[in-house]
């Protein structure tokens, strides 16, 4: 596929994507970063709507939406690329389908690209949504409650690295997780397939697919994510350390499970967000591999 082929079933996946999860991410990233402000999924919901309202469970959207989009583009856009790449490092043809575990490694290679877009706008998108918290706790007077105020921020006061914090606990996620998140989509779809061909899967079996391979990913690498927002969120408030100190910190003040803080949203949207990425992906790169085709 073209680059601009890409990008457009990039941001139909992208917006799949957002849309039906950013309620249990922002609830997510609260948790993870206040876990003594909420004793579970229900009582962040309810918490969140009674204080700041419907409106405050898509704080974060804007720079979400385009996290997932500039995301996705670059990492489907390298994983067939990465293919190539462990095509000829296994020594097969360029047409050589490759196995369920090869492609893992493929995702795996091609999320290290895709954390240099990523983690700017998941900076901005985190501190967002916990925005709230940080008020309430002390840690900040006031709050910025926009996009633009929040890039303004991080300028003034880090300048443009400042958007870079928390980058080695992104790739510490993604590095791994993608291998997990494609290799359980691609095992997933062979399980469905029962020796036809993948590309013959219905939407059931994608939609399944999908957040199969997404629960993979956040099983595997959930504490790294919990480190990482935190980083990037109380850093809003003066200097934090680095991935190993807050990691030791947590764990010492707060006993390990507080890794944990925040799972069950995130299994949630883990299921629903991948399968509807994975199934608007397929279906708008099939719709669009027919166009070319005609032509």
């Amino acid at each position: 596929l073209s680059a601009n082929l890409l990008t457009s079933t990039a941001c139909s996946g992208g917006t799949a994507c957002v849309v039906t999860g950013q309620p249990f991410d922002t609830a997510k990233v609260k948790m993870q970063t206040f876990p003594n402000m909420y004793k579970g999924l229900v009582d962040c919901f309810v918490k969140t709507y009674k204080q700041v309202g419907f409106r405050g469970f898509y704080k974060g959207t804007t720079p979400a939406l385009l996290a997932n989009i500039a995301e996705n583009s670059v990492l489907f856009m390298c994983y067939g690329f990465c293919q190539q790449i462990v095509r000829r490092i296994v020594g097969v043809d360029r047409k050589t389908k490759l196995s369920d575990l090869q492609n893992a490694a493929a995702g795996s290679f091609a999320s290290a690209f895709a954390t240099l877009v990523l983690c700017p706008t998941e900076l901005v998108k985190c501190r967002l949504q916990a925005m709230h918290e940080m008020q309430l706790s002390g840690k900040i007077i006031q709050g910025h409650n926009t996009v633009w105020s929040v890039v303004r921020g991080v300028i003034q006061k880090d300048g443009p690295l400042g958007f870079y914090r928390g980058l080695s606990s992104t790739l510490l996620r993604e590095v791994p997780g993608y291998f997990f998140f494609f290799g359980g989509y691609e095992l997933s779809r062979t399980f469905f397939a029962s020796g036809r061909s993948k590309d013959d899967l219905g939407p059931i079996p994608l939609l399944l697919s999908g957040g199969f391979g997404g629960s993979c990913l956040w099983i595997a690498v959930y504490p790294v994510d919990c480190v990482k927002s935190r980083i990037q969120v109380l850093s809003m408030a003066g200097k934090q350390t680095g991935f190993m100190g807050t990691f030791v910190t947590v764990v010492r003040t707060e006993g390990v499970l507080a890794l944990y803080s925040g799972l069950t949203p995130t299994m949630i949207r883990a299921f629903l967000a991948n399968g509807a990425l994975f199934l608007a992906y397929e279906y708008s790169r099939k719709l669009m591999m027919k166009q070319i085709d005609s032509y």
